[in-house]
């Protein structure tokens, strides 16, 4: 029997794939990635997404990654379900997911989906009748298996077909991970992934930033890749700054200049690379310059020469510029 399981890569769907495996089904894992997900800012070559491969790898198990990122844009415009305690619009994303694990069913012959989820894990799309309105948007009901929790669960269809043993399936719910650290060990894994990733959109200070741009400036994936880079600054309703903070930032925001942007940089002292991305005149382009020199090392000296620059259209100068006061800095702080 062959089965889709959503692998995130973190402690429970690591968990979900080990039974799974271990009952004999033919998995075919699948990683979902957005722009959002915050185990990218931590791990060191490509996220969630590397260690879901590391998984699959050790059950050599098939394996799949899918960019969800633009379908997962227009989900977040306008979730039917709404929003979370921030942005996250968790049922529609798990919609999402599930719909398009429902066409690998289709196109790999699998009879059913396996996910990580505990019952009462996580508030919006991890009780009962959450899991019950996903299931039935995705037109899935009775297909999803969730091995951690089944026993509290009605049984599925892999359950009463006889395709999975429910009585070694289990029992767990809530938010402590104690139980499932406890089973990884026992099953001989011992650098077992990150418990839980997360969402970028669960965290106020860069939801600010979410707002901001659909308030202002197209919502599209370039633009949002951003949001995670930088300091923001919003110098007009036309106009944004983006300070990197350090040398791989800084190279970032070096090689996503467009035709239309300015670069901002001090000359001949250290400091931070700054894109200015909009409608920019002189004033606009002296408050950049001024936000640039609050970060630059002035090594006790009131004043700092910003270069600003349109690489593709060959317009630059040198502003001799003083530090933006903090209380203006804060102002227009995203």
């Amino acid at each position: 029997m062959k089965a889709i399981i959503l692998l995130s890569g973190g402690l429970d769907s690591t968990i979900a794939a080990e039974i799974m495996h271990r009952e004999g089904i033919e998995l075919i894992a699948v990683n979902f990635k957005t722009p959002f997900c915050l185990c990218d800012r931590r791990a060191s070559v490509s996220g969630c997404g590397n260690y879901a491969c590391k998984v699959a790898n050790t059950l050599d198990i098939g394996f799949q990654a899918i960019n969800a990122s633009e379908d997962f844009l227009r989900v977040l415009k306008n979730p039917k379900y709404g929003y979370g305690s921030n942005m996250n619009p968790c049922i529609d994303c798990r919609i999402l997911f599930f719909r398009k694990s429902k066409e690998l069913m289709r196109q790999d012959g699998a009879s059913f989906i396996i996910t990580g989820e505990v019952l009462g894990q996580r508030p919006m799309s991890q009780f009962k009748r959450q899991m019950d309105i996903i299931e039935r948007e995705a037109e899935l009901e009775g297909l999803v298996v969730r091995p951690l929790s089944a026993k509290l669960l009605p049984p599925t269809i892999p359950e009463k077909m006889g395709w999975v043993n429910r009585e070694r399936l289990l029992d767990i719910a809530g938010r402590s991970r104690k139980r499932q650290i406890a089973i990884i060990k026992d099953f001989g894994v011992n650098d077992y992934p990150c418990s839980a990733g997360g969402c970028l959109l669960t965290d106020p200070g860069f939801v600010g930033r979410v707002k901001d741009l659909m308030t202002y400036e197209s919502f599209e994936i370039e633009n949002v890749n951003l949001l995670k880079t930088g300091r923001h600054f919003r110098l007009s309703v036309a106009a944004k700054l983006i300070v990197g903070r350090n040398e791989n930032e800084n190279n970032v925001l070096l090689h996503s200049a467009k035709e239309t942007d300015y670069l901002f940089r001090p000359l001949c002292i250290n400091g931070p690379i700054a894109l200015g991305r909009g409608i920019f005149h002189y004033g606009l382009i002296m408050d950049a310059g001024k936000v640039v020199c609050r970060y630059c090392d002035l090594d006790g000296n009131d004043e700092a020469d910003i270069v600003y620059e349109m690489p593709f259209n060959n317009e630059s100068g040198i502003l001799r510029l003083s530090a933006m006061d903090r209380k203006e800095l804060d102002i227009i702080r995203i």
